[in-house]
């Protein structure tokens, strides 16, 4: 992340010199988003400080794909700031290729924490728009016993004898995913898929 931040840096400054009448930028992913607030006091907020660096290094205009939380958006001040969607994209993937293996039984999309369920409201209206129905929306609560660590999980919606499709922007180490699909299955889900857009993949994830 830190090397790609870098080189899209000296890249801007390069175009400026060069008298680029407009520089827009395109991130498909945008590091530092999960550190988008302070959790603890004396701590930077690395999403708006990257913005504030990308910024004054004369961006005019921001494309990210599937931000960690809109909020990101409003940490541009002078450049506007676009935020695809790729799920809207994947939506229909999972109406052809997964839902029909589903028969007729019913179907939950679950956002893994509370901040995703925006997008996972947005990923069900995409599906109900492709004419699936018997459809609902859930959500699983953490419960951290320190940073990076997942000591349990409550599940808000009705899940059981369903089959759950969680939703999400990115999968870091998969902690969240993994204790995500045990609990809605220790819970009476019946399958648990899961889409997501950024597939990082470090660590345990492989």
């Amino acid at each position: 992340v830190n090397d790609n931040l870098i080189e899209l840096f000296l890249l801007m400054r390069c175009l400026r010199r060069a008298s680029a009448k407009t520089v827009t930028l395109v991130i498909p992913y945008f590091g530092y988003a999960r550190q988008d607030r302070k959790t603890t006091a004396r701590v930077p907020i690395s999403a708006s400080d990257v913005a504030i660096m990308l910024e004054n290094a004369g961006a005019d205009r921001v494309l990210a794909v599937d931000l960690h939380c809109g909020q990101i958006q409003g940490f541009f001040h002078h450049s506007p700031v676009d935020n695809l969607s790729a799920l809207r994209d994947m939506a229909p993937f999972i109406n052809e290729e997964l839902v029909p293996t589903f028969g007729d039984d019913p179907i939950c999309v679950v956002s893994p924490d509370a901040g995703g369920v925006a997008r996972a409201k947005m990923f069900l209206e995409s599906l109900t728009t492709l004419g699936v129905s018997n459809i609902g929306l859930a959500i699983t609560v953490k419960h951290r016993s320190g940073p990076g660590e997942i000591e349990g999980m409550n599940v808000v919606g009705e899940i059981q004898g369903k089959h759950c499709i969680i939703v999400d922007d990115m999968i870091d180490t998969a902690g969240t995913l993994c204790k995500s699909a045990e609990t809605l299955m220790e819970l009476g889900a019946k399958s648990v898929s899961a889409c997501a857009t950024h597939g990082l993949f470090k660590g345990p994830a492989l």
